[in-house]
């Protein structure tokens, strides 16, 4: 993924951009799209002014930062909304995929909490998936309004990044 992203974002640079928003979906891919930056920024240093390589500016923003959709989620869930298999994330679904709704018990009510290592500690800790949450609260109404304020929040990042 960080090769990915150090091409594309080569790629557009070679064609005269100067900033490149990603716009993300996954917490996993948090740690990964900020080395691909260090990456893409030390290979930008490190080539120089031979490179004839004008600037780049790299920026990741989250589906979930946005102020409004963080206000929204804490109002609406409160403690169980949690940071995997939220209530956000479902209702997002939910609104995307109505047809495909289904439901099923929890228990306990809401997941564990807790950290964990790898892949293999994490299955064991949170084995459907949950950390401190409670996703059976979504709703596609929820998703709805979630997207909307989300997709406010991009417009107004991106705006603020290319300086309008």
């Amino acid at each position: 993924m960080i090769a990915a992203l150090h091409d594309w974002v080569a790629s557009l640079a070679r064609h005269g951009f100067e900033r490149v928003l990603f716009f993300n979906g996954h917490g996993g891919n948090i740690a990964t799209i900020n080395a691909a930056f260090s990456e893409i920024y030390a290979d930008r240093s490190l080539a120089g002014e031979a490179s004839n390589r004008g600037p780049i500016t790299c920026r990741l923003d989250n589906w979930w930062d946005y102020a409004p959709v963080m206000a929204f989620c804490r109002d609406t869930y409160g403690a169980a909304h949690g940071s995997h298999a939220t209530p956000s994330e479902i209702a997002i679904t939910q609104w995307a995929f109505p047809d495909a709704i289904k439901t099923a018990e929890v228990s306990p009510e809401v997941g564990p909490n807790g950290r964990f290592t790898d892949a293999e500690d994490y299955r064991a800790t949170f084995p459907d998936g949950r950390m401190g949450s409670n996703p059976t609260l979504a709703t596609p109404e929820d998703g709805g309004r979630i997207v909307a304020l989300s997709a406010k929040g991009l417009r107004e990042s991106f705006a603020a990044m290319c300086g309008g």
